[in-house]
C-alpha cells in the first residue's frame, strides 16, 4: 500500500512547488473578476434578499476557480506524463486502477480547496461572507472538485496533444461553469434557460455551495448535492474502468 500514498505525494507536491501560478494565479484572476463584475453589474442584477451582490459573487467566483483548477491538475498532470513519457513509471509498479485514480483526485482536491481558501482569505478586506451552514459548504467544495478532478483525468486519459485537452476546456468546461449561476440567480433567466441550467451539473455544486453561506440557494440543496454526487459517481466508475483497460495509456 505504499505506492498510493507516494504517487499522491508526488501529485500533490507537483502544484505546490509552483504554488505561486498553481494557487496565487487563480486567486488573483478570481479578485479581478470580483472587482469587474461586481462595478459593473451590482445595480443590475437581482439576488436572493438581503443579500448584496458582492456577497452573492465571492462563494461563486470561489467554487468557479475551485472547480477549472481540479480540472487543470489532474487533466494537466496525466498528458504532461503521457507526452514526456514518463507515464510509464506510473504504470509499472503494482499499483491498481483505483490507486491511480484515488491520487489523482485527491491531488486535484487539495489544490482546489487551496485555492478557495486563498479567495476567501484575500475577499475579507472586500466584505466578509459568514457562513450559515459550514457542513453543507464543505460538502459542495469536496463533491465539486471531486466532479472535475474526475473529469480531468478522463480529459487527460482521452487527449494524446496539448490542443486536445485545451479543446476539453475551451468547450466544455468552461462554458459550463460560467453558465452555471456564478454571476446570476436562474430565477433571474427565462424559463427555457432555467431548463437549461438544470441539465448543467456544475450548476448543483455552485448553488448548493452559495447555499452554505448564505441559507438560501435556487433549488433544495439535498437535490444539488444528489445530482452533483451522481454525476461525481457516474464520472468516477466511467474514469476507473478506462484506468484498468489501459484506455490510451499502454500503446
Amino acid at each position: 500500500m505504499t505506492g498510493f500514498p507516494t504517487l499522491l505525494y508526488k501529485e500533490v507536491l507537483r502544484f505546490w512547488k509552483v504554488s505561486f501560478q498553481t494557487v496565487a494565479a487563480p486567486v488573483l484572476s478570481t479578485l479581478l473578476y470580483l472587482l469587474v463584475f461586481a462595478h459593473a453589474l451590482a445595480k443590475h442584477v437581482q439576488t436572493f434578499p438581503g443579500v448584496s451582490y458582492v456577497e452573492f459573487l465571492i462563494p461563486g467566483l470561489a467554487m468557479m476557480a475551485m472547480l477549472q483548477n481540479a480540472f487543470a491538475n489532474s487533466s494537466s498532470s496525466l498528458i504532461q506524463s503521457k507526452i514526456t513519457g514518463n507515464i510509464v513509471f506510473i504504470l509499472l509498479p503494482p499499483l491498481s486502477a483505483g490507486e491511480i485514480f484515488a491520487a489523482y483526485l485527491l491531488a486535484a482536491v487539495v489544490r482546489a480547496l487551496a485555492v478557495g481558501a486563498g479567495i476567501f482569505a484575500a475577499t475579507l478586506w472586500f466584505v466578509p461572507v459568514s457562513l450559515a451552514h459550514p457542513l453543507w459548504a464543505l460538502a459542495f467544495a469536496l463533491v465539486g472538485s471531486g466532479l472535475l478532478g474526475a473529469l480531468g483525468i478522463l480529459a487527460g486519459l482521452w487527449s494524446e496533444k496539448f490542443d486536445q485537452l485545451a479543446a476539453f476546456q475551451n468547450f466544455l468546461v468552461m462554458p459550463l461553469t460560467f453558465l452555471a449561476g456564478v454571476f446570476y440567480s436562474v430565477h433571474s433567466l427565462p424559463p427555457f434557460w432555467q431548463t437549461v441550467s438544470g441539465l448543467n451539473p456544475f450548476f448543483y455544486a455552485i448553488d448548493g455551495f452559495r447555499y452554505g453561506f448564505f441559507g438560501q440557494s435556487d433549488v433544495s440543496p439535498a437535490l444539488s448535492l444528489a445530482i452533483a454526487t451522481g454525476a461525481f459517481g457516474v464520472l468516477s466508475w466511467l474514469t476507473v474502468h478506462l484506468l484498468r483497460r489501459g484506455y490510451k495509456l499502454r500503446h
